[in-house]
């Protein structure tokens, strides 16, 4: 496996220094508060104005929305290893800012119904499987390997910022003017994202080789990841908390109509206060030097604790509280399995690598969503929350077993095999 080269403490925000990835950031932290106003709202308009409170439902347009990413999975780390990094992310970014203005459109003129929610999920989705995976790997080419791990940490830092804002934003966006606006909103926040990838210094990214096309290179990252006894327990873990752990939509939303039975406001609120912990996760995770396995572990048993904490909250600000502890344990987690597989997976193959880190983590959403919609619906949202509490809990015994087989070392300290 790669080793990277050992990198003295530098700060948090060291890859702030690098002008490509200051641009890239500020267009990223714009538009990352569109895509959450978005999820916010596409969630309340399926649960509240086009069925009544029907959770399966909501696990439905989360099924067909995270699907492609690993039904197209071969494609979508092909084309992030093979292809011109800058402009598929203009592509898919331009598709996917076309769809949020669309289904706009069709919400504002009360012509929308759950069939269309459902393609325009799917839709939003294909073009998200082919923009996920060349999104992370493009953090490279903006600050080299040297601070690859604190780029990394400060990307989940703009986007779950963005957390704290969107949910909110859109919670007052729908009570001021209506559910359509918040989807107009995120279409035209693409914009900052399209312009900071135009505005780069193309001179200053740092180039690496693409992968040699040659036949079964679609399957060579399959292969790649099952020689390798930490990726196969890191892909484990993600199946489990990703299929049966992250249907946040599902746990805050049932929670707060069926539960606390509070309106848009405090729904949005809830994702903005869970966005506090998972920022709070991402400032760690930019500070540590390297990461190590011991916090993907750590991380899969502090979510198991939390999602248990919130299950068995009695009162909405306690309900809160576990979503802070939620917030800051999923971030642990996916940041780690992120920095990890990325730095310790050889330039060539990482496109590959990271399309199955992102298809495991959200291909699952397919099986565990309605699974999970179903549960809140029949035996109550507390019971949904408890299947989340025990995914995590799985995930940590997979992550402990591993440790006690291999010993925990960081990135650096691994030699190559």
């Amino acid at each position: 496996m790669l080793a990277p080269v050992r990198a003295k403490r530098r700060g948090a925000f060291v890859s702030l220094r690098t002008y490509n990835y200051r641009i890239w950031f500020g267009g990223a932290l714009v538009s990352n508060v569109g895509t959450w106003m978005q999820r916010t709202a596409q969630d309340w308009l399926v649960l509240t104005q086009l069925t009544h409170h029907n959770a399966a439902s909501v696990g439905i347009v989360m099924a067909l929305q995270f699907g492609p990413q690993f039904a197209l999975l071969p494609w979508t780390g092909f084309a992030a290893d093979h292809y011109d990094r800058r402009k598929l992310l203009m592509t898919t970014q331009a598709t996917m800012g076309l769809l949020s203005l669309a289904l706009g459109a069709l919400t504002i003129t009360g012509v929308v119904t759950l069939w269309q929610v459902d393609l325009f999920a799917l839709l939003f989705g294909c073009a998200a499987a082919f923009d996920a995976p060349v999104r992370q790997t493009f953090v490279a080419d903006l600050v080299g390997e040297r601070d690859l791990a604190n780029a990394v940490a400060l990307n989940s830092t703009a986007f779950n910022a963005a957390r704290m804002v969107g949910p909110a934003a859109a919670g007052q966006c729908i009570g001021a003017v209506g559910t359509g606006w918040a989807f107009i909103v995120n279409g035209l926040s693409y914009i900052a994202v399209l312009g900071s990838l135009m505005l780069l210094r193309q001179g200053e990214l740092h180039a690496r080789d693409h992968a040699v096309r040659k036949r079964g290179s679609l399957a060579e990252g399959f292969r790649y990841v099952a020689g390798r006894p930490d990726l196969r327990a890191i892909v484990l873990m993600l199946f489990l908390i990703g299929t049966f752990g992250l249907n946040f939509p599902i746990f805050v939303s049932t929670m707060a109509v069926g539960v606390f039975h509070v309106g848009a406001t405090g729904y949005g609120l809830l994702s903005s206060i869970m966005a506090i912990g998972t920022v709070a996760g991402a400032l760690l995770a930019a500070g540590r030097e390297s990461p190590r396995f011991m916090y993907l572990t750590v991380g899969a048993g502090v979510f198991a604790f939390g999602c248990a904490a919130g299950a068995l909250a009695p009162g909405y600000w306690l309900f809160a509280a576990a979503l802070v502890v939620i917030g800051v344990a999923a971030l642990t987690f996916t940041n780690s399995s992120n920095s990890l597989m990325q730095l310790t997976t050889e330039p060539a193959m990482r496109g590959r690598v990271m399309a199955i880190r992102l298809g495991v983590a959200l291909g699952g959403t397919p099986i565990g969503a309605p699974l999970v919609g179903a549960v809140a619906n029949h035996f109550g949202p507390r019971w949904a929350l408890g299947v989340g509490a025990l995914s995590g809990l799985l995930a940590a015994l997979v992550g402990l077993r591993h440790m006690r087989r291999t010993p925990d070392s960081s990135p650096q300290e691994q030699t190559n095999e």
